[in-house]
C-alpha cells in the first residue's frame, strides 16, 4: 500500500518502491533534485522538511552535484528515507506527482569527466573482424586492460535532446571528402555516475564508495569519420559530437540482487584487476528502431566490470571526483540479436535490416528515432529499471 496511485509503482514493476532513481525536473519554482515513481516524477525540494540535516539541503538542491559529492552515507540514509516516505500510506504535506510525459527534465548534473570503454568481447570480435578482417580480431592487449577513451564531457545530452548529424572527413576515391556523416549509427551502453571524495588509485574493493549509480548511455558514432580517423590514435571527432544519458539515475544500491562474475580471461588478471566479490551486473537491454525492437543485449557476456574499469581509470594516478562518468562500451552479446550496435547488425552495411513498416536500414537516417531501454533483477523477486536512453536524428545544420 502506498499513497502513490500509480499502477506502474508496484514491486512487480521496473520502477516500483526498489528501484527510485534520481533525476532532476522542472518546476515551478525552478530545477528540482526528483526521484521517479512509477510514471511519475515526485520532486523533493517542495517536502525538504521531511529530511532532516544534510539529507533537507540535499533534496533542495537544483542538481544531483551536492548529493554526488556527500558520499556513500548520504546516499544510503537518503534512499531509506525516500523509501519510508513513498511506502507510506499518506503523502508528505506538499508532494505533489509529475506525471513523466508531462514533465521536463534536465541533466540531472554535471559532467566531470568522461571515459568511454570497450569491454564487451563479442563486440570487440566483431569490430574486429570489420575493420579488420585479414588479421586478429583481437589485439593483443584487450583480454589483459579494459581498452577505454577520454571522452568529451560537453557533449553528453539528457535523453529526448535531437541529435544533428555530424560533419567531418572521411575516406574518397581520391583522398578524403569532408560533409555530413553518412554512417551514422548507435552504441548501447550502461554508465555509472561517479561520486563521494575525489581519489586516485580506486582498489575494486572501494568501487562502492565512488559509484553513485547507473544509467543507460548511447553512444552515438559516425563510423565514416571514425573509421578514416581512428588510426593510430582512436576515437575523436567520429564520437565527440553526442552521447546520450537516461535522465534518472538509478542507485547503485537497486543493483544488490544483480551482481554476477564477469567472464574471465584464460589467463590471470593483474593483481589490481581482481575483485574480491562480483562486480558484473546482470542487466538486459532492449533497443527499438523506429518502433522496432532490433537486438536485446546482454550485459552479462561483458570481460570488465565497472570496479575493474574504475580501478584501471586510476590506477596510473588519475583522479576520480564527482560528477565523471564511465560508460560500459557497447554491450552486445553473442548472437546476433544481441548486438549493441547498427555496424554489428548490418554487418556494416551489407545486410540490411528490415523494421515492421516495411523499410530498410543499415545505418541512421534523418528522422530516425532510437529508444534503449533496461531492466535487472532485483530484491526478493522484483525487476529494476533503468530508464530510457531517447534520441532522434535530425538533418546536419550547416
Amino acid at each position: 500500500m502506498s499513497w502513490i496511485d500509480d499502477p506502474a509503482f508496484a514491486a512487480d514493476r521496473p520502477f516500483g518502491p526498489q528501484t527510485l532513481p534520481y533525476g532532476v525536473v522542472e518546476t515551478a519554482d525552478g530545477p528540482s533534485v526528483a526521484v521517479r515513481v512509477g510514471d511519475h516524477a515526485l520532486p523533493l525540494r517542495p517536502i525538504a522538511d521531511e529530511f532532516t540535516g544534510e539529507l533537507a539541503d540535499l533534496v533542495s538542491a537544483e542538481s544531483l552535484d551536492a548529493l554526488l559529492a556527500a558520499g556513500r552515507p548520504a546516499w544510503s540514509a537518503l534512499r531509506a528515507r525516500l523509501r519510508e516516505l513513498v511506502t507510506a500510506t499518506a503523502a508528505p504535506d506538499g508532494a505533489v506527482l509529475l506525471p513523466l510525459a508531462d514533465a521536463q527534465v534536465r541533466l540531472p548534473f554535471t559532467v566531470g569527466d568522461y571515459v568511454d570503454f570497450y569491454s564487451s568481447r563479442h563486440h570487440a570480435e566483431n569490430v574486429g573482424r570489420i575493420f579488420r578482417p585479414d588479421g586478429e580480431p583481437l589485439l593483443p592487449n584487450w583480454t589483459h586492460l579494459p581498452v577505454g577513451y577520454h571522452g568529451r564531457a560537453g557533449t553528453v545530452v539528457v535523453s529526448g535532446t535531437d541529435i544533428p548529424r555530424p560533419h567531418g572527413q572521411r575516406k574518397g576515391d581520391a583522398g578524403p571528402v569532408f560533409g555530413p556523416s553518412v554512417r551514422l549509427d548507435i552504441e548501447a551502453e550502461v554508465g555509472f555516475v561517479c561520486g563521494g571524495p575525489p581519489a586516485r588509485r580506486v582498489s575494486t574493493s572501494a568501487a562502492a564508495e565512488h559509484i553513485f549509480g547507473v544509467a543507460l548511455v548511447n553512444d552515438w558514432s559516425a563510423r565514416d569519420i571514425q573509421a578514416w580517423e581512428y588510426v593510430p590514435l582512436g576515437p575523436h571527432l567520429g564520437k565527440s559530437f553526442a552521447t546520450s544519458i537516461g535522465a534518472w539515475i538509478t542507485p547503485l544500491e537497486a543493483f544488490a540482487a544483480a551482481r554476477v562474475p564477469v567472464v574471465e580471461p584464460d589467463h590471470p588478471r593483474l593483481d589490481y584487476l581482481v575483485e574480491d566479490a562480483h562486480w558484473g551486473l546482470d542487466i538486459r537491454l532492449e533497443v527499438v528502431w523506429n518502433g522496432t525492437m532490433v537486438s536485446r543485449p546482454d550485459f552479462t557476456q561483458m570481460s570488465f566490470s565497472c570496479a575493474q574499469q574504475l580501478a584501471h581509470m586510476t590506477v596510473n594516478g588519475a583522479t576520480v571526483r564527482p560528477g565523471d562518468l564511465f560508460a560500459s562500451g557497447t554491450v552486445s552479446g553473442p548472437d546476433k540479436r544481441q548486438r549493441g550496435s547498427f555496424l554489428e547488425l548490418s554487418w556494416s552495411g551489407k545486410e540490411p535490416l528490415t523494421l515492421d513498416d516495411g523499410t530498410e536500414r543499415t545505418f541512421l537516417e534523418d528522422g530516425d528515432t532510437v529508444v534503449i531501454t533496461a531492466t535487472a533483477p532485483g530484491p526478493d523477486g522484483t525487476v529494476v529499471g533503468l530508464s530510457e536512453v531517447v534520441g532522434t536524428i535530425v538533418a546536419a545544420v550547416d
